[in-house]
């Protein structure tokens, strides 16, 4: 289970076997709003649900513990685009700026707890911050794979009923630069749901005519935000409460949206970023996934934050090959 002290694997697995609740209980040490006293309840759907009275933030265990804990200078996300010639290193506390400054803007447009959000964009430091910033108002994200078609896209939209749609004015995939604006554009005709505003991301590689009263610039908000001091304080949520939708790839019929819980999701992400990878401090995590994929959600974003003890890592390596899709399921685009 931990390369440095060598496999633990059947001790860990029978203390599970013993008394799973009891191993679940320590398994993956969060920061609770309020702890729960009630570890799981069978009868809480066709599943059960972890820590039904928990309250928890999920932003909060990725940025906000961290900072208050000293490592606030700590390197928490290091961007290496190759097909942007683009490079950037974000401390723990630059993270934290610039997510609450998001959720900030997310608020002056009425977005709060249990609001949708779409997120329609490449794989770079923003998007990352989109999802973080969602979780730390209690907003439920769901990102899409930048370049997904318009027609695909919305029926995302039509399904989750976003209140805000972020998105970025294009995307870098092999050989080819892919225009997000006019998709979403299309996508935005054909559902019947209007979300009310857009956030764009206006790249320097291929800028996007913004519709008046809808669109409105991405760094523009920023920069005033910033410059303003706009912050915002997590928002308390039940750890039962949704933290994003993910939907299938659709082959098979109509999108199906899955959802991720906050609290349960968290402990085993941390548990299996310790115990499974051994991450210490000072090392670099990188995920060969894409943040459109559960593997990028919970391996680029929520797992190595979740825990204690990470550096993550996303790079944008267009020359690496593409792994096969599953049996039945699309092979998405990757634009960075």
């Amino acid at each position: 289970m931990n390369r440095r002290a060598g496999s633990r694997y059947h001790e860990i697995y029978a203390a599970w076997q013993r008394d799973p609740l009891a191993f679940w209980a320590t398994a993956g040490a969060v920061d609770w709003f309020k702890a729960p006293t009630e570890l799981f309840d069978p009868d809480a759907g066709p599943y059960g649900r972890w820590f039904p009275d928990a309250i928890c933030n999920t932003c909060y265990n990725s940025l906000d513990r961290h900072v208050a804990s000293g490592r606030a200078n700590q390197a928490a996300l290091i961007y290496d685009s190759p097909a942007a010639g683009v490079k950037a290193t974000f401390s723990y506390r630059q993270m934290l700026v610039e997510v609450s400054a998001l959720a900030a803007i997310l608020a002056d447009f009425g977005v709060g707890k249990g609001d949708r959000v779409v997120i329609y964009m490449p794989l770079v430091p923003e998007a990352v911050f989109a999802m973080l910033a969602c979780a730390r108002i209690g907003a439920v994200h769901s990102v899409v794979f930048g370049g997904f078609a318009g027609a695909e896209l919305a029926k995302r939209i039509d399904d989750a009923e976003p209140r805000l749609v972020l998105s970025a004015s294009c995307g870098f995939e092999p050989h080819r630069l892919v225009g997000y604006k006019p998709l979403l554009d299309e996508a935005l005709a054909i559902a019947t749901h209007a979300p009310a505003a857009c956030l764009i991301l206006q790249r320097p590689q291929l800028t996007a005519s913004l519709l008046a009263g809808r669109d409105h610039d991405w760094a523009t908000l920023r920069d005033k935000a910033i410059a303003t001091g706009r912050r915002v304080a997590c928002t308390p949520v039940m750890a039962t409460d949704p933290l994003y939708i993910l939907y299938t790839s659709g082959t098979t019929g109509v999108p199906k949206g899955v959802v991720r819980d906050n609290g349960g999701y968290m402990v085993a992400l941390k548990w299996s970023m310790e115990n499974l990878y051994g991450v210490a401090p000072g090392e670099v995590w990188w995920c060969a996934s894409d943040i459109g994929w559960v593997v990028g959600h919970s391996y680029i974003v929520y797992g190595p934050y979740c825990t204690a003890r990470h550096q993550s890592s996303m790079k944008a390596n267009l020359s690496a090959p593409r792994m096969p899709a599953p049996s039945g399921a699309s092979q998405p685009s990757t634009a960075r």
